[in-house]
């Protein structure tokens, strides 16, 4: 998605620096189904990095809690092992 913003921006600036045949310079406004276009993408790129963002957060979140498992898992005594008799009590006999 922010390829093709990129790419319509720039055809954006390149139709105002080319729009100046008639002498009007800056004056040619571009084409408004393309301005329509670019606001599309700006707003799908705003909500785009809003989601990236708050996956981020979901990923920390998560990271913390396997850090503070994994550092539980190692204090010798722990609650570590008691995951162990999960398993024994649980479906893992099958039919």
């Amino acid at each position: 998605m922010l390829e093709q913003l990129e790419t319509v921006l720039r055809h954006v600036a390149d139709a105002g620096g080319a729009g100046g045949a008639g002498g009007a310079g800056g004056a040619a406004k571009p084409d408004p189904e393309l301005r329509n276009r670019v606001a599309d993408l700006e707003q799908e790129n705003k909500t785009l990095r809003q989601r990236v963002e708050a996956a981020r957060g979901r990923v920390h979140d998560l990271l913390s809690r396997l850090t503070f498992l994994e550092e539980q898992a190692r204090q010798p005594g722990g609650n570590g092992g008691g995951s162990g008799s999960a398993p024994s009590s649980g479906s893992a006999g099958g039919p």
